[in-house]
């Protein structure tokens, strides 16, 4: 029962839109092309900058490039940026 949960949320994962202004370092890395050391460079670029005002801010990160985002343009979407001060 445990591997059919797990199994379930990996898929959902590898499926659902991935929110460039808060998704965790798990759910960039299950884009195509991201690893767990770009996904961490990613989170650390976004907190520089509070929060990226578009997707093509990405390519802002040592690593990703216009054919990452290509790659995974229909799974990046761009969220409300919430400011906590």
């Amino acid at each position: 029962m445990k591997f059919l949960i797990t199994l379930f949320l990996s898929i959902t994962v590898l499926f659902s839109s991935v929110d460039i202004n808060h998704a965790t370092a798990k759910e960039f890395a299950s884009l195509n092309g991201i690893g767990t050391k770009k996904a961490e460079a990613i989170i650390k670029y976004r907190t520089s900058v509070k929060c990226f005002k578009s997707i093509n801010e990405l390519t802002k990160v040592k690593g990703i490039g216009k054919a990452t985002i290509s790659k995974n343009k229909d799974n990046l979407t761009l969220g409300k940026c919430k400011l906590t001060d």
